[in-house]
């Protein structure tokens, strides 16, 4: 028997394990690591580095993606691909909460943010969005789960081994994530979750 369990996040149902959900995901970087970064072919170079994005860019694909079918729009503002540099928190949301108000305003879907820091996940909230995506699986950020568990917003928690230039992080995550192998990969991914 195919046990369900239901989701409700405001008016989106979820119930797990009677479909697929797909999640269209909004980069508002330069350097993503899957290369469809939304800030790349910018031509406006100081409105990149003040890290504006061109909101009708970002619209336009949201709407392909909610034609699509898509039921989650995933908004990241800083890529985590290997080699990449971390932003600051004011950087970050610079990108993403103009982004998260014009989903908010355009589309009746739900919007996810990928973040790790517990500043840029209550600022989303705030403007809108309804849960975060944690690629450090709450590890990066000590005031991550507290902030998000106050919005009561679900957080997705991903698993991560790979290495981080931020010192601070490296320090947190206790360098067991840097060339360490897997001795038996879903149990060392449910513990280290």
């Amino acid at each position: 028997m195919l046990r369900t369990t239901e989701l409700m996040v405001d008016d989106f149902r979820f119930t797990w394990g009677s479909r697929t959900y797909l999640m269209g995901i909004l980069n508002i970087t330069p350097d993503s690591f899957s290369g469809d970064g939304l800030l790349v072919g910018n031509d406006d170079d100081q409105a990149l580095e003040r890290g504006e994005v061109i909101l009708d860019q970002v619209l336009d694909q949201a709407r392909g993606f909610v034609s699509a079918g898509v039921d989650i729009l995933d908004v990241g503002g800083e890529s985590t691909r290997p080699g990449s540099s971390p932003i600051d928190v004011d950087a970050e949301l610079s990108r993403i909460l103009p982004v998260i108000k014009a989903l908010v305003r355009e589309f009746n879907v739900l919007i996810s943010v990928d973040t790790y820091k517990h500043e840029v996940a209550e600022a989303s909230l705030e403007a809108g969005a309804h849960m975060i995506n944690d690629v450090w699986g709450l590890h990066a950020d000590p005031e991550m789960a507290e902030t998000v568990a106050r919005y009561e917003a679900p957080i997705i928690l991903m698993h991560n081994r790979s290495s981080w230039a931020h010192a601070e992080i490296v320090e947190r995550l206790g360098g067991r994530y840097v060339g360490v192998p897997y001795e038996d990969l879903l149990g060392d991914i449910r513990r280290e979750l």
